[in-house]
């Protein structure tokens, strides 16, 4: 989807000397047109992250920069995913680009404006991701995007604390789960589950990552892949079941919308203000990815304090369980690290944010996760971080890429966004993937 904050984490390869670098002088703007091989002093990123992940992806070069002599001044733009695109074609692109979405990448792609991914930079994909990392930044065989970073979704946010008060476990199958919700239901006389759909433009998207959780635990990766390949309609059956299963929580006024309202408060409430209610205990369960655990940095428990993420704090989760225990089907997000310019040292910076070095670098400062095999879990800031590293290392987890991210936009970030916000305002189901299916018509 095309919001920054849904994504935070990945990265590859080694530092390189600067001895034979030559950088007096040297331009500081990508030309967009392919560059001309000349190593330069300045290497221009610009991507959606802003604010202070912003500056810690920025921190993150600064040992690089120290061992090359090239400096790396990264941009964040909140427009970045509706302006990079026109930036591109119009002549002004920058030397690298941080792509949040695989389908906005090849657009970009289409352009003919991006670059093929050096050698060096293949070789460490190759070497230190899945083969579906790779695939998501390779088309028509040819590969052009190494992944940067990394987030997990499927989590349902809890407190440990309320768990051992009520004497409830975290459930291992969707069937506990929601007999847990009924037991929180009767312990607390209100619903047990929050949520947001609210995201300006992008409105929807939270209930997107529902859909896709249940796509994948009922139906499995491949009903999965087909439908993000379309072959497997929004109107077909296995879609449908996805939608009833998720309906049971979400459309149900005696399960939502905790410390907000009722079903269709799930409209107007903001995707991250969950957070909020899960601390103060206003909410004793919700659906959301890895990034929660900085939201939670920003809220206060009901003793004003700032609540611990931990399995015996304030706040922890557990991945969604499926239909059967013990089944570790996940899907995520991730940004992908795509060049407009080949001289030298934009390389140095590609082949550089490929390593596991950058991947530590950045992991160490906080707040994020890398699926690089070789980056180490342990500097993760959080032992839920380190938790969600491993899961995404773990070459028995079974990974894919956020559906709609991988679907057309009109489809992905329009008509699915649009039909999750039109079903919680009471269209039915089958009129509402009718009308999602529309959207590849478009």
């Amino acid at each position: 989807m095309a919001l920054s904050q849904r994504y935070r984490l990945l990265a590859p390869l080694a530092l390189i000397g600067a001895a034979t670098l030559v950088l007096a002088g040297c331009t500081e703007g990508g030309s967009g047109d392919g560059g001309g091989g000349e190593a330069k002093g300045t290497v221009r990123i610009s991507g959606g992250i802003t604010g202070v992940e912003a500056d810690d992806l920025n921190a993150s070069f600064e040992q690089f920069t120290e061992d090359t002599g090239i400096k790396v001044e990264y941009t964040g733009d909140k427009g970045f995913e509706g302006n990079i695109v026109t930036k591109v074609t119009g002549g002004d692109a920058p030397d690298i680009a941080i792509v949040p979405q695989p389908g906005l990448l090849k657009t970009l792609v289409d352009t003919g404006k991006v670059q093929a991914a050096p050698e060096a930079v293949e070789k460490a994909v190759d070497e230190n991701w899945s083969a579906d990392w790779k695939k998501y930044g390779t088309f028509d065989d040819t590969f052009y995007a190494a992944p940067m970073l990394a987030n997990l979704k499927g989590y349902v946010w809890y407190s440990p604390k309320s768990f051992a008060e009520w004497g409830v476990e975290v459930p291992k199958t969707w069937d506990e789960m929601i007999a847990l919700t009924d037991t929180i239901v009767e312990k607390t006389g209100g619903p047990a589950w929050c949520a947001g759909f609210s995201s300006e433009a992008a409105s929807g998207w939270p209930g997107t990552d529902w859909v896709e959780d249940l796509v994948l635990r009922q139906s499995g990766p491949d009903v999965y892949d087909q439908w993000v390949a379309g072959d497997v309609k929004f109107t077909d059956p296995e879609i449908k079941d996805a939608f009833d299963a998720v309906g049971t929580i979400l459309l149900n006024p005696d399960y939502v919308n905790a410390g907000y309202g009722d079903v269709k408060s799930i409209n107007s409430t903001a995707f991250g203000d969950v957070a909020s209610a899960v601390a103060t205990g206003d909410c004793a369960l919700t659906h959301q990815a890895s990034f929660l655990s900085a939201n939670f940095l920003d809220t206060q428990t009901a003793a004003g304090e700032t609540p611990t993420v931990a399995p015996d704090g304030d706040v922890y989760a557990f991945i969604m369980p499926g239909e059967t225990e013990g089944e570790l089907q996940v899907e995520g997000g991730g940004e992908f690290v795509t060049a407009f310019s080949d001289d030298e040292s934009t390389q140095k910076v590609l082949e550089f944010m490929a390593s596991p070095e950058f991947a530590d670098a950045r992991v160490e400062l906080g707040g994020v996760i890398s699926a690089n095999k070789k980056a180490d879990p342990s500097l993760a800031s959080s032992e839920f971080l380190q938790e969600a590293m491993q899961i995404m290392q773990d070459d028995s987890t079974v990974f894919r890429f956020d559906a709609s991210d991988l679907m057309p936009s009109t489809v992905g970030s329009g008509s699915f966004w649009k039909g999750m916000v039109d079903w919680i305002d009471g269209k039915d189901t089958d009129t509402v993937l009718s009308d999602i299916q529309a959207g590849y018509e478009n």
